[in-house]
């Protein structure tokens, strides 16, 4: 059995208030060069809410949630709570974790997939922060697998894909006439490839996300036609990124002229943050409804008992060794392996390749 004394629940990081909004986008552009006139173009999503991004809190809920079925199962790990751009900062919590002892932390990443900024730079980040504190030598931060096609995170879209078709079936829309657009955030088709390039164009990336989008169709939409689209580009308007963007994407259902009605689903995230309340509840929904589409938004894995039984499933995975053969995945692609640890144990540089690919 692996020990570990603690989890830490590693997120992005969201501003609490209006005073936050800039520092906070300094933060998540730094080393840009972005002005600060730049950034008030997206400030403005933020500040229509206060300037309060959701997804702080729906990480205190989802901490709350973890330790409530880590107890159940008596499983006796304090869970932390750190982000990459925002306060509680992971090399602040990192330091409170080894005051109290714990040094031997095993990490929830709030990202299902693999990406650059979903595996790799929350590796830097943890390395920064046991640098930050000294203990680089002391201390180790393990993190679970991605779990894109883990039944915890899948199971919760599939219900909420099963109800938004059959309410609008309830509304006399036939299934035919309903078009399912399964939306993640794009990035730019270099890190894309950079993935995993073994896997064909767009990487591991892409070829994650297709993979679960079939998985739900197949179960929850049969024979409903459905689409990967794009959201949330950023950056140099020449750099070539993921496309269709979901915009695009609606204005092609519409000239089609065959669907009446779409599901947006947007499973290339944890939690219903900014990037889903704005770019698909604000926009997107505003652009599919100016087009005459019946709208339907599946809510995010976020607190389902699914979701929070499935993160425990994979800590208790890593506590207990289990070997990749007994590991529970809804692809072929699955189970995804595991990382190599930052900091004192053990010293490797890479990730373990899954064997076969």
């Amino acid at each position: 059995m692996t020990r570990f004394d603690a989890i830490l629940l590693s997120s992005f990081g969201g501003p609490e208030g209006q005073d936050d909004v800039i520092p906070f986008l300094r933060n998540v552009t730094a080393g840009r060069g972005v002005p600060d006139e730049r950034l008030e173009a997206v400030a403005h999503h933020y500040r229509h809410f206060g300037g309060v991004s959701p997804i702080n809190e729906q990480n205190r809920r989802l901490k709350t949630a973890l330790e409530v079925e880590l107890t159940r199962r008596g499983i006796d790990l304090p869970v932390y709570w750190g982000n990459r751009n925002w306060a509680p900062y992971f090399a602040d919590v990192v330091a409170e974790a080894a005051a109290n002892g714990h040094t031997r932390l095993l990490a929830l990443v709030t990202s299902a997939y693999t990406s650059y900024s979903g595996v790799d730079q929350y590796r830097e980040d943890f390395e920064k922060a046991l640098a930050a504190n000294g203990l680089a030598e002391s201390a180790s931060i393990d993190r679970i697998r991605e779990y894109f096609d883990h039944p915890g995170f899948v199971a919760p879209l599939l219900e909420g894909v099963e109800d938004a078709v059959s309410s609008l079936v309830s509304e006399g829309i036939a299934p035919e006439a309903i078009h399912v657009l399964f939306s993640t955030h794009s990035i730019p088709l270099t890190a894309a490839q950079a993935s995993g390039p073994e896997f064909g164009e767009g990487g591991a990336y892409v070829a994650q996300h297709l993979a679960v989008a079939r998985v739900i169709a197949d179960e929850a939409a049969p024979g409903i036609p459905w689409s990967l689209v794009y959201q949330s580009r950023s950056g140099d308007p020449r750099t070539p990124w993921l496309e269709p963007d979901i915009s695009d994407a609606l204005d092609d259902l519409a000239a089609a002229g065959q669907a009446k009605a779409v599901v947006i689903v947007p499973f290339g995230f944890v939690s219903d943050h900014m990037e889903v309340l704005w770019d698909l509840d604000n926009e997107a929904t505003e652009a599919a409804k100016g087009h005459g589409f019946a709208v339907r938004r599946v809510p995010t894995s976020g607190t389902h008992p699914a979701f929070v039984a499935g993160l425990v499933d994979l800590v208790e995975e890593r506590l207990n060794d289990v070997p990749r053969s007994a590991r529970p995945h809804l692809t072929g692609l699955g189970p995804w392996p595991d990382h190599a640890a930052v900091g004192a144990h053990p010293a490797v540089s890479k990730s373990v390749a899954p064997a076969g690919f």
